[in-house]
């Protein structure tokens, strides 16, 4: 298969893995037989396989891998070579390019043509390449390969034509940079040399031109020898031998002295005057011992000798220090100014550093201004302006993330203003300790209109912006040692973020984290001190104790409720540790600068010494005013106006009376036990009725049931006063506490006993040995068997290997048809389970905005249940014209702006509710939902299934979205083993007798 398909062009072949399986009553991509596709739905088809095709846009994060850097003073533009052959050119803030060599060899070094637009690097292939920097997009005019020798260093003067290149048997060429050939100029060691030394001085580590004469090349050998070669006379002007090896040579210039950096951490100063020996040697990290000896320090590997008008120059070099310190210490880069002598520690190894000056002119007074810092993981300018050092605050997206990145999501079509605003804010989020001044870094531009002189670099590349920064840590206290059950629920840091939705209408933000909590922020351009509401969640099945009927038999408490006695406090399972949040919330009034402000937090308990279930789903809806979230036990629904839970159930009790699945209890093994979260399956209607009554709500007082049908289980079942066979009749009408965990308003019961001394216990049954799953024939097609439980194989024996647990797996908000009798939409919500189930609970709302904030909230489960293969990823909805709806929306107002008498502060809701062109379909909209393995079509509010296409058998999808292209809407799929699938739904409706393909 190619890396990507023409997704468009197979939709009239099979769809991959095969036909769909004679069950499903009608084959992928053709409407079912018992609901036809409506003849008056024609959508028009715009999308063509050229829409679709694979390019580079974005390149975000630190290069892999760094080995050189380079700087063009006049351009102002900093280049970056990597270990595997990448080049990041980097400009002023937004300015980033990055540029691939094809063969993939680490960049050793790179040269810029200062002032005109080109670059010249060196691999480690032993190639020299000139790229072009003034095109769209940076690519090589010329290459020039060696083949009998490995390039060490190279060294381009500044408007020379000249390229001078180094190698490992200390021969020196000479590259025409116009032609880019070689020139047969070369300096062979042996002539550079004197004739009777016999020892080869090693690679040229090496090469300068001096300030004070172009002519003159300085070229450094890695034994300690330095030769300075006069290209005219093609002979040496004078050689220096040192008896340490050199790593760096950098002038002054003046031209008449330059400096050397060691291998024994030394450097030594030479004056052209007397070469026979060093004018100075110093050890900058070394002392002289008591013995006399000096300590032995680490090498120098590279130092810059700078002068300055007005002060003292600058001596500037990496590494050095002594053995003896340097054991726990990190790498260092060393300012010498003057008698001052600044260490400055990194937190990675030094790869390189240059020193930025104003004058691209070696023979002027250098006057530097900062110095570029690139380390294996970071990459830093200190500004050497100010005599603390600061450093500068980088602008780029290095690395926006202080830990690892846990979740991603993206977001199109914002509103225009939504932009600047984050970016204006998150300006502000400044740190202390940074230097003041403008980033050095500043070249390239935007656009070709701003061009100011020819010469300027310009870039089109996409490139990631980090527009704001949001700590959810500093919603909750600081854990104290022993303190909080954080730990115990997670290994990683408890503030992990798991998921996050956003409105950028409304600019609410809610965040997931991994300790089982719910944030929701509401934007603002003024600074707040309030409270953070919190609102704590029951969202767990309570552990029980399965007994068989034999035990039940000799043990008279399970028959008597009275006779149940509760357990001692601080026993285990008694509660003492239970009903409580992973984390502690601020209890006080918190500051908030102008930006995302924390109004309410949601938190899942512990219940019966298990930590909650982290959450799988998350949807929010800011016209409605709710925030539902689901995971493996259940679903809740928070009125985020009224800070109330509105609804909090199991994922059992959200068929209502419509349970696909008929659950079947089998007799429980002995001394087989399993962890709590699931509800327990019983083998009547009666128990099942019970179960469906059944709420693990944290709401008002409990009532306790005892169920002794004969021959059966012995189960205590709870339900909250409000749930009726899983329909919520009235929301908690408590106000929630603010900043301190919300307490049930009647204690629950206490904890019974069931079961006698020495009886080993039972809990209730997770494991699918533990059931039989069937489906009743008369009330289900053939596809719902497929989709049942056992996919065709509903025997008890084939069940085992089932997982039991029923996740909520997505959400979605929106205007649609709760019921097949509804003639018009109204608010919805849809919940996808990981069985491959979608449930719709439709929404009552008081349309005042008096009402809202007063008036309860009704909602529950409309009996409506639609089923696919594998669990539900994504829904959509469309207008019978293929055009996508947007879930409605409030719009923005500052929470905090100041109030306006003439114009009272009310909610401004924009809906868009389903409609068409077409009159036929005027009073209906198109649904579209996507599982892992299925997607379908369906028409509401008939509930008619349109169209059905089996995406994939061999694999699963990881992710499914319905996504805008060229004025039309497709699904896109990512496949778990690589693959990118595109759908379109006209062809789909439009040609429903060709089995579709993808």
């Amino acid at each position: 298969m190619k890396k990507f398909r023409k997704v468009l062009d197979g939709l009239s072949s099979s769809s991959p893995g095969g036909v769909a399986s004679p069950s499903c009553g009608s084959a992928a991509g053709t409407p079912t037989a018992h609901a036809p596709t409506p003849q008056d739905i024609h959508v028009q088809e715009t999308l063509v396989s050229e829409n679709f095709q694979i390019c580079k846009t974005v390149r975000h994060g630190f290069p892999y891998q760094p080995t050189c850097l380079a700087f063009d003073p006049v351009q102002k533009i900093l280049a970056i070579g990597s270990r595997t052959g990448g080049i990041r050119i980097l400009g002023r803030p937004g300015v980033d390019c990055y540029s691939q060599h094809e063969s993939g060899a680490a960049v050793l070094q790179l040269q810029f043509l200062i002032n005109e637009g080109a670059l010249v690097t060196a691999c480690a292939d032993d190639t020299l390449h000139l790229w072009n920097l003034r095109q769209r997009r940076p690519a090589i005019l010329h290459s020039l390969k060696f083949n009998r020798e490995r390039i060490t260093f190279c060294h381009l003067p500044f408007q020379s034509k000249w390229l001078y290149v180094g190698t490992e048997r200390g021969n020196t060429h000479i590259v025409n940079i116009e032609s880019f050939v070689l020139s047969g100029y070369v300096i062979m060691w042996n002539k550079a040399i004197e004739l009777a030394t016999k020892a080869h001085p090693g690679p040229v580590v090496h090469l300068s031109d001096s300030p004070k004469d172009e002519g003159k090349l300085l070229i450094g050998f890695e034994s300690g020898t330095v030769v300075q070669w006069d290209l005219r006379a093609k002979k040496v002007d004078f050689r220096i031998y040192y008896d340490e090896a050199i790593h760096s040579v950098s002038w002054h210039h003046e031209g008449k002295q330059f400096m050397c950096s060691h291998s024994d951490g030394s450097l030594t100063m030479w004056n052209l005057r007397n070469t026979a020996r060093p004018i100075q040697i110093t050890y900058p990290h070394g002392k002289i011992l008591k013995d006399g000896r000096k300590e032995s320090c680490k090498p120098i590997l590279k130092v810059e000798y700078k002068t300055s008008r007005n002060s003292e120059p600058y001596v500037i070099f990496s590494g050095g220090l002594s053995y003896d310190k340097s054991g726990g210490r990190r790498p260092t880069l060393t300012i010498m100014h003057g008698k001052a002598v600044t260490v400055l520690e990194m937190d990675h190894p030094i790869v390189e550093f240059l020193v930025l000056c104003d004058t691209p002119y070696s023979n002027e007074i250098q006057d530097p201004y900062a110095v570029v810092v690139l380390l294996e993981k970071d990459f830093i300018v200190v500004d050497l302006t100010q005599s603390n050092f600061p450093i500068f605050e980088n602008p780029y997206p290095m690395d926006i993330h202080e830990s690892p990145v846990t979740c991603t999501a993206y977001f199109a079509e914002c509103p225009p203003d939504i932009i600047p605003i984050l970016y204006s804010i998150g300006a502000k989020q400044k740190k202390t300790g940074y230097s003041h001044k403008e980033w050095p870094v500043s070249g390239g531009t935007w656009t070709l209109g701003s061009q100011t002189y020819p010469e300027i670099i310009t870039f089109f590349e996409i490139t990631l912006q980090m527009l704001y920064k949001l700590k959810t840590s500093k919603v909750f206290e600081k854990p104290k040692a022993g303190e909080g059950r954080a730990g115990e629920l997670v290994e990683e840091d408890p503030y992990a973020v798991q998921m996050v939705s956003w409105c950028p209408h409304s600019r609410l933000f809610c965040v997931v984290g991994i300790s089982a909590h719910v944030i929701l922020y509401r934007f603002s351009k003024h600074d707040a001190n309030t409270q953070i509401m919190s609102l704590e969640v029951r969202l767990q099945f309570d552990s029980e104790d399965v007994i068989s009927p034999s035990e039940a038999e000799n043990n008279p408490c399970f028959s008597d409720p009275s006779s149940h006695s509760p357990q001692p406090p601080g026993s285990p399972g008694s509660g003492t540790q239970d009903s409580l949040p992973c984390l502690k919330v601020k209890n006080r009034p918190v500051r908030m600068p102008p930006g995302y402000q924390a109004e309410l937090v949601v938190q899942l308990q512990w219940v019966d010494g298990e930590p909650p279930q982290q959450i799988t789903s998350l949807d929010i809806n800011s016209a409605y005013g709710l925030l539902a979230f689901g995971n493996c036990n259940g679903l809740t629904v928070v009125d985020f106006l009224q800070k109330t839970i509105l609804m909090c159930m199991g994922t059992l009790d959200l068929y209502g009376a419509a349970d696909p699945y008929q659950r079947l209890t089998r007799s429980p093994r002995k001394n087989r036990q399993s962890t709590s979260g699931l509800t327990e399956l019983s083998d009547n209607q009666v128990s099942m009725d019970m179960e469906r009554s059944k709420s693990p709500t944290s709401g008002n007082a409990t009532h306790t049931h005892t169920l002794s049908p004969p021959n059966s289980l012995h189960r205590i079942v709870t339900s909250d006063q409000n749930h009726v066979n899983g329909h919520c009749t009235s929301p908690t009408s408590q106000p929630c506490s603010v900043g301190k965990p919300r307490i049930t308003g009647v204690p629950e019961g206490p904890r019974l006993t069931r079961r006698g001394p020495g009886r080993p216990p039972f809990r209730k049954a997770q494991s699918a040995a533990c059931m039989e799953i069937s489906l009743p024939v008369s009330s289900h097609t053939e596809e719902s068997r497929e989709n049942s439980f056992s996919r065709s194989r509903s025997s008890s024996v084939s069940s085992i290997d089932r997982d039991t647990k029923e996740s909520v797996t997505t959400l979605q908000f929106g205007e649609s048809y709760g019921r097949k009798g509804d003639a018009l939409p109204t608010a919805c919500l849809w919940v996808g389970t990981s069985l491959g189930v979608v449930l719709l609970l439709p929404i009552s709302i008081p349309t005042e905005e008096e009402e809202r904030m007063e008036e309860p909230i009704t909602m529950g489960p409309s009996g409506t249940v639609l089923m696919l293969k594998g669990s539900v990823l994504r829904f959509a909805f469309l207008d019978c014209g293929g055009a996508l709806i947007q879930s409605p929306y409030e719009v923005w107002r500052d929470p905090n702006g100041p109030e306006d008498p003439d114009r009272p502060r009310r909610r401004k809701l924009v809906n868009f509710s389903p409609s068409s062109s077409q009159e036929a379909c005027s009073d209906g909209h198109l649904a579209v939902v996507c599982s892992e393995k299925q997607a379908k079509v369906i028409l509401m509010p008939t509930q008619a299934v349109l169209f059905t296409h089996n995406i994939t058998e061999s694999s699963f999808l990881l992710r499914a979205d319905v996504v805008s292209v060229c004025n039309s809407v497709c699904l896109a799929c990512f496949c778990a083993n690589g693959h990118i699938m595109t759908l379109r739904y006209t062809v789909c409706l439009s040609h429903p007798n060709h089995d579709s393909g993808h």
